[in-house]
């Protein structure tokens, strides 16, 4: 009877090993497989990312658990604003989460962006951007944009860029300029795990957007160069 436990619990722990080593494969794989599909499109230098009309902005926090400016946040604004005035993005859709009229990621950024000098006209406000695969589902389906430039940090991009391919948009990857910061680790660990649960969204459990709603073809502005020329064209004529 001893010999029959101990044979038991013997093949039950060696059966769990198997289960943990397939699954760390599977993850590794998965994460080796994303970042594979994507890292050669990621620009981490603002003025040679590529030129689109649109640049898709991802909402975070502009305040950290401990209370203290959330320095992601400010890397997006100020890579955001930059890459208007290099003219590298024509228009912002500025996506993030609005749960509650307490927390409102969108209003927050469109507030930072107007005081770096960004026009109204040049960003629009998604509310209902509630996870990074929401925020591209509703930027096709509800936006209308086929083609755009993914701005956040580098180590979102992978994931962010793998979920646009499959839902057929054209997308490049700027990574925003960081600078070190205490605890990011965590962030990028979560990311790992993100990639897999991504690949289980998209190809298992068939994830839908939270919300969607009807179509609103972006609007985008002529710069102000472009209005210039196009004024003079009318008077010409």
């Amino acid at each position: 009877m001893h010999a029959l436990l101990l044979r038991f619990f013997k093949v039950l722990l060696m059966s769990l090993g198997a289960l943990l080593l397939l699954a760390t494969l599977l993850f590794v794989a998965g994460n080796l497989w994303v970042l594979g599909k994507t890292q050669a499109r990621i620009e981490h230098e603002l003025p040679l990312c590529g030129a689109e009309r649109v640049g898709i902005v991802f909402g975070t926090s502009h305040w950290t658990r401990s209370g203290v400016r959330n320095p992601h946040f400010d890397a997006r604004m100020s890579a955001s604003a930059r890459l208007i005035r290099l003219d590298r993005v024509d228009h912002l859709l500025l996506s993030g989460d609005n749960r509650t009229r307490f927390y409102n990621e969108p209003v927050t950024m469109w507030r930072d962006l107007r005081g770096r000098h960004v026009r109204d006209e040049d960003m629009t406000l998604d509310y209902a951007g509630f996870s990074t695969f929401d925020t591209l589902t509703r930027a096709r389906d509800v936006f209308g944009v086929e083609r755009a430039l993914l701005i956040t940090q580098a180590w979102h991009l992978p994931r962010a860029l793998y979920i646009a391919d499959t839902l057929g948009l054209e997308v490049t990857g700027c990574a925003v300029p960081s600078r070190p910061v205490r605890g990011v680790w965590r962030l990028q660990a979560r990311e790992w795990i993100a990639r897999v649960a991504t690949l289980g969204d998209l190809y298992v459990w068939g994830r839908e957007p939270y919300f969607l709603g009807p179509l609103e073809p972006l609007e985008i502005a002529p710069r102000s160069w472009e209005a210039w020329v196009l004024d003079g064209a009318a008077v010409e004529e």
